[in-house]
């Protein structure tokens, strides 16, 4: 069996909502169109029938992968523990650039729920990994491109 791969409750919410609605709305209405386009003959120069075809491949391709990410998921709730002020899977951390004095705040959260533009940090990345361990008030150094930048964390959300 695969190795379980963490997820917050939200990510898990957000692949159960997209599996329901390829399910229940996505698969029928493609199964309809191929069925109509079908109905007007010839399959070989069929552009609808072709690009029906296309879609129901990806919606099917799209619901494997999600019964896939799902069977080995390992849900995480931060929410349900006791802050303790620990960096750790799905809580969010705010930063204090130590030269700059600028905040930054990122949830750490599974593979496919990362959005850096959403302060979602995966937790394989770089700064994640960082993190991961530290406690409220720890100074951390983290490696970017250009050099080593040290952080301080000065809070640490279960939310």
């Amino acid at each position: 069996m695969a190795d379980r791969v963490p997820m917050t409750k939200t990510g898990e919410d957000r692949l159960r909502e997209e599996l329901k609605k390829l399910k229940s709305e996505d698969r029928p209405r493609v199964i309809a169109a191929i069925a109509d386009a079908r109905e007007h003959g010839d399959l070989k120069e069929n552009a609808e029938y072709h690009a029906a075809r296309e879609q129901q491949s990806f919606i099917e391709g799209r619901i494997q992968e999600i019964e896939g990410k799902l069977s080995v998921a390992q849900v995480i709730d931060v929410t349900t523990m006791e802050n303790t002020g620990k960096v750790i899977f799905g809580t969010t951390v705010h930063l204090v650039n130590m030269e700059t004095d600028e905040e930054v705040t990122y949830q750490i959260v599974g593979e496919d729920e990362a959005d850096i533009k959403a302060g979602k940090l995966s937790v394989s990345s770089p700064i994640a990994r960082a993190l991961i361990g530290k406690n409220e008030g720890d100074v951390v150094a983290i490696r970017i491109p250009s050099g080593t930048v040290e952080y301080e964390i000065s809070e640490v959300e279960y939310i």
